[in-house]
C-alpha cells in the first residue's frame, strides 16, 4: 500500500533529510517507517496522510525543536501519534521528554515506539494536562493540533516553570488565536505571545510557532 504511486511520499529518499536530522536521523527514519506501516491501521493518521508524512508531520514537528531547551524537561501535551514528542525526543537526546496523552491505545503506541527506537529519556504519562497541575513542572511545554491557544494556555501554562516556555505549533490562524488568548495568558502569568517563523528544509513551507514565556517569580 505504501509503495503505490498514490501513497508515495515525494520526500522519501531525499538526501536533505538525513543531513537535516543529523545524529537523530536513524530514530526519525525509524519512527516515520513505523507510522507509515501502522499509523492508519491504529487510527493515528488518515489514509491521505501516507503520501505526506515527511512534509506535513515529521518536518512540521521538527520545526519546533529550534525553540526548545537542549536540557531539562519538555512535556508534549496531547502527544497522540507522537507528533511532535517523539521527534523532539529523537532530536534532543539530553532532554527528558514526557509524552502526555489521555487515550490508552495511543499511550500503548507511544510506549512501543520509545522501546523500539531506544529513546531512553522519553516516558509516557496517561492523562490530560490539567490533571498534572502541581505534579509536573517543565522547562517547556509543547503541543500540536490539540486545541485553540486560549484553551492550551489554561491547560499548559500551569505546567511551565517560571522562566520556562509554552511553545506550540500553529497554522495560519496563529495571530488571531494570540489575540483571543492574550488575557488568559496574562492572567496565568505569561508574557506576551510571540508568533515565530520556523523553517526546516528548502521547498517545505515554514511552520508557524507560538511561544509564550512564563514570568519569573519576583
Amino acid at each position: 500500500m505504501t509503495d503505490s504511486p498514490d501513497h508515495r511520499d515525494p520526500f522519501e529518499g531525499d538526501p536533505r533529510l538525513p543531513a537535516y536530522f543529523g545524529e537523530a536521523w536513524p530514530a526519525v527514519q525509524g519512527f516515520t517507517k513505523l507510522l507509515g506501516e501502522q499509523g492508519e491501521l491504529r487510527g493515528l493518521i488518515g489514509p491521505k496522510e501516507q503520501s505526506r508524512l515527511w512534509e506535513r508531520h515529521i518536518l512540521n514537528s521538527a520545526a519546533v525543536v529550534q525553540f526548545l531547551p537542549t536540557t531539562g524537561v519538555v512535556v508534549d501535551v496531547g502527544s497522540g501519534a507522537g507528533l511532535p514528542g517523539i521527534i523532539v525526543a529523537a532530536m534532543l537526546p539530553e532532554v527528558e521528554v514526557v509524552l502526555l496523552e489521555p487515550m490508552e491505545r495511543r499511550t500503548q503506541w507511544l510506549s512501543e515506539v520509545i522501546q523500539e527506537l531506544s529513546l531512553g529519556k522519553a516516558r509516557v504519562l496517561r492523562g490530560r494536562a490539567e490533571e498534572f497541575d502541581g505534579a509536573l513542572e517543565a522547562d517547556a511545554v509543547t503541543a500540536r493540533a490539540v486545541a485553540p491557544l486560549d484553551k492550551l494556555a489554561r491547560w499548559c501554562i500551569p505546567l511551565v516553570r517560571p522562566g520556562g516556555s509554552l511553545v506550540v505549533l500553529k497554522g495560519s490562524s496563529a495571530a488571531a488565536e494570540v489575540e483571543r488568548a492574550k488575557y488568559a495568558i496574562r492572567k496565568l502569568g505569561g508574557e506576551a505571545a510571540e508568533v515565530l517563523d520556523a523553517p526546516t528544509i528548502e521547498g517545505v513551507d515554514s511552520t508557524t510557532v507560538v511561544r509564550v514565556m512564563r514570568k519569573t517569580v519576583r
